[in-house]
């Protein structure tokens, strides 16, 4: 099922800013907020697709790749966000939890900041951004790259909660393991109960009384780590793919960030790019345009055969129907165009040169172009239509 537009669901236009944004996204979670739809996983799906939408939407580079190339700008291999299976809801809680508020979890759902009654273990790991260079010719295929990357990745020793051993994680003893504390005050309106992050565990319901003593309590360390990354046909130069939780591991078992791999292309030796199409440029001898001749030219897949016609000018283009790349998450693919230049003589012998002026006077060596022979600029309008 294809996804749906991530301004439609906040339901706002791409003019949008970052606070009507937000504010969208805070009326479309606390509807199909799930404490509001208990047991509806229609809501709860809702819910996801909100905070994914938001989650692209709110950071300006995602959003600058969202609008120029859709969801295959934002996506490894189609697929991205939470609608991946890449965040569940206490995720989402954690890194978006903020734009509802204390008050709102205190009150409006008595005092469930998430389904546990806590908020989240730790801290969210920051993002990663990588750079990746690609051939012509996986570009043109798409490619499974298996890449070693050095970040924050979860201690292997207390398996991410900081932590000694078990016996040092203790239940807060403030907040009773609610990771919130409840204030009532007496005003003229009567009793107002108000409730609030704990600031001992700093709403993770859990204190740490013995840190570990390999990543000193903080439950990453720095190492180096394997990633697969599927990189879809038809990529660009510029083009970001995002793996959600390969980024930085978080803090005491916190989420991890998003891995961003930005694709570079590497030059090729005889072709050049210009969007969906590929152009190569071909040198022929004078004789060769004349008498006409038959030629492979190097293809991103391999080499091809193309028929040169006796009388052949140079500026010619010939079209390889469907040698190009194809587009992104798409059935359109581009040309090669294979641009004929005749190749003049820089230096040439005595026998050769009164042979060439013996043709000078030859009525079929003056010029005279056919009227509908194309100008130079509608070849270029054609090449790059």
């Amino acid at each position: 099922m294809s996804k749906r537009d991530y301004y439609e669901i906040l339901g706002v236009g791409k003019t949008a800013s970052a606070d009507e944004i937000k504010k969208a996204y805070r009326k479309v979670a606390m509807q199909y907020h799930p404490d509001r739809n208990p047991g509806d996983k229609s809501a709860e799906e809702k819910f996801k697709e909100a905070a994914e939408a938001y989650e692209i939407l709110s950071d300006a580079d995602k959003k600058a790749q969202y609008d120029r190339y859709g969801h295959a700008g934002v996506s490894s291999n189609g697929r991205s966000g939470y609608g991946a299976g890449g965040m569940n809801m206490e995720d989402i809680f954690s890194q978006f939890g903020d734009i509802f508020g204390d008050d709102i979890f205190g009150n409006f759902f008595g005092g469930q900041r998430t389904r546990s009654g806590q908020r989240p273990r730790g801290v969210r790991g920051s993002n990663l951004r990588i750079k990746l260079k690609l051939t012509y010719e996986e570009i043109a295929k798409g490619v499974s790259k298996n890449i070693k990357v050095r970040k924050y990745v979860p201690c292997q020793i207390c398996h991410g909660n900081g932590a000694k051993d078990k016996g040092s994680v203790q239940t807060c003893g403030t907040c009773g393991g609610s990771g919130q504390v409840r204030r009532v005050t007496n005003t003229f309106l009567g009793q107002m109960q108000t409730v609030t992050t704990c600031p001992t565990c700093n709403g993770e319901g859990t204190v740490i009384t013995a840190k570990c003593g390999t990543c000193k309590g903080e439950g990453r360390m720095y190492a180096e780590e394997t990633v697969t990354i599927e990189v879809p046909a038809g990529v660009q130069e510029g083009m970001q793919l995002n793996i959600s939780g390969r980024g930085n591991a978080g803090e005491r078992g916190g989420p991890s960030g998003d891995l961003i791999i930005l694709i570079e292309e590497e030059t090729h030796k005889d072709l050049q790019r210009d969007g969906l199409n590929v152009v190569y440029d071909l040198h022929i001898s004078f004789t060769d345009a004349v008498f006409g001749t038959q030629v492979e030219v190097p293809t991103i897949d391999g080499r091809a055969k193309i028929k040169i016609p006796a009388g052949t000018q140079s500026g010619k283009i010939f079209r390889l129907k469907g040698k190009g790349f194809p587009g992104v998450n798409s059935y359109q693919k581009g040309d090669q165009l294979v641009h004929v230049n005749v190749w003049t003589p820089q230096h040439i012998s005595a026998e050769e040169k009164a042979m060439l002026e013996k043709l000078t006077h030859s009525q079929n060596f003056k010029p005279h172009p056919d009227k509908n022979e194309k100008s130079f600029f509608d070849k270029m309008r054609e090449m790059f239509s």
